[in-house]
C-alpha cells in the first residue's frame, strides 16, 4: 500500500474538487512546484489511487429524465450464471452500474431511461429476457443530492 502524506492528500482533495487542474495549477495549490506535482499525480495514477479522469454529463438535458435502481434476484445461482448475467447487462447502455451486492437481491443496477414509457421498453425487452433474471424490484429516483469530498 501506498503511503500518503498530507501533500498526496491535498492534491486528491485538488483532483476531487476540479480534475481538469494542471500540474501547475494544483502544485501551486499544495505549494509545490510544477514537476513536483506532476511526480507525485504521476504516482498517484501508477500506485493505481487515482484510477481516470471523469467527464460528467447531465442526463436530463441529454434527454434522460428517469432513474431507476433495480434490485435483480438470479433464478438461478453458480459462477456460470453470474459471468453469464454480467456479461449480458453490461451491454445494455441504459444500464449505467452494475453492483453485486449482498442481501435481498444478487445485483443492484442503476437505470436511465427517457421517460417511463421509454424504461418500461428498456425493462421488458432488456432486463427480463436476461440469462438467469428471477426477482426483479425498481424503485424510481425522485431527487439526488451529492455530496462531493474526498474519501
Amino acid at each position: 500500500m501506498t503511503e500518503l502524506d498530507e501533500i498526496d492528500r491535498a492534491l486528491l482533495r485538488a483532483l476531487a474538487r476540479d480534475a481538469r487542474q494542471g500540474a501547475g495549477a494544483l502544485g501551486r495549490s499544495v505549494g509545490l512546484s510544477q514537476p513536483a506535482a506532476w511526480r507525485r499525480i504521476k504516482r498517484l495514477q501508477e500506485a493505481g489511487i487515482i484510477k481516470g479522469r471523469r467527464l460528467l454529463l447531465d442526463r436530463e438535458k441529454l434527454g434522460f429524465g428517469v432513474t431507476v435502481f433495480l434490485g435483480v434476484k438470479l433464478a438461478t445461482k453458480g459462477r456460470v450464471s453470474l459471468d453469464d448475467f454480467e456479461r449480458a447487462v453490461s451491454a445494455i447502455p441504459e444500464v449505467q452500474t452494475v453492483e453485486h451486492v449482498l442481501g435481498l437481491y444478487d445485483y443492484r443496477l442503476r437505470v436511465v431511461a427517457r421517460d417511463i414509457p421509454d424504461f418500461e421498453r428498456v425493462l421488458r425487452r432488456r432486463i427480463m429476457t436476461l440469462p438467469g433474471v428471477g426477482d426483479v424490484e425498481a424503485n424510481v429516483l425522485l431527487s439526488e443530492e451529492r455530496r462531493p469530498g474526498p474519501l
